[in-house]
């Protein structure tokens, strides 16, 4: 394959976008690990949702060397742009493991490295969100009964001394529920969120806390 035809058939399998490459679902080395894994909690693809968060991180920003949690991490995209952006250290969280290795692969070809934990919402301690900055969570709260694991997740890293918290969701009822939830009792705040570009994505951005400035 000659070199102008290597990068055609690379632009047709990858989107740039905020600095990231991303591989589509066409490109030989995902095509390779759905072979070899096979995620179970719709952790099948980046959700993009993923973009509403980074275009918002992309206006606030974030100090250099923040500490972020991205729970029910999926492919990771959120936290690998904090990481290769902001050179924050980044623990990545999720319940299935067969998710990691889609999350390895774009964390490689972006040049970062990606603190890994498999976990359940539950499972997430208030000593794991000890020393944690910020929390992202991308179209993490899809069925009714992840509405109370995710709030106390949330009071946990609260009270851990968290001081961001940011999900994001196309605007799903369960989600709304969590939101509304989060409005009353800690003060969070709801933004709608539309992407025009480098990618289009609309979403609801649940954010409780603010960075200091």
């Amino acid at each position: 394959m000659t070199q102008r035809r290597k990068k055609k058939s690379e632009r047709s399998t990858q989107r740039q976008a905020y600095g990231l490459t991303v591989l589509k679902a066409a490109d030989p080395r995902i095509r390779q690990l759905k072979r070899r894994h096979e995620p179970s909690i719709h952790g099948n693809k980046f959700w993009a949702s993923s973009w509403a968060i980074i275009d918002y991180l992309a206006r606030q920003r974030l100090p250099a060397n923040t500490a972020v949690m991205d729970i029910g991490c999926g492919w990771g995209l959120a936290g690998i742009y904090c990481a290769r952006e902001f050179a924050a250290r980044v623990t990545s969280v999720d319940a299935d493991p067969a998710v990691f290795p889609f999350l390895d692969l774009h964390a490689r070809i972006n040049g970062v490295e990606i603190r890994q934990q498999c976990r359940t919402f539950q499972e997430v301690r208030q000593t794991d969100l000890c020393g944690q900055d910020v929390v992202l969570g991308a179209d993490v709260c899809f069925w009714d009964e992840l509405i109370a694991p995710l709030y106390e997740l949330m009071e946990r890293g609260l009270a851990a001394g968290v001081q961001q918290i940011i999900l994001a969701d196309p605007g799903r009822p369960p989600f709304m529920n969590l939101a509304e939830r989060c409005v009353r009792d800690l003060g969070g705040e709801v933004k709608n969120w539309d992407v025009e570009a480098p990618v289009k994505a609309r979403a609801c951005l649940l954010i409780v806390g603010a960075l200091p400035q």
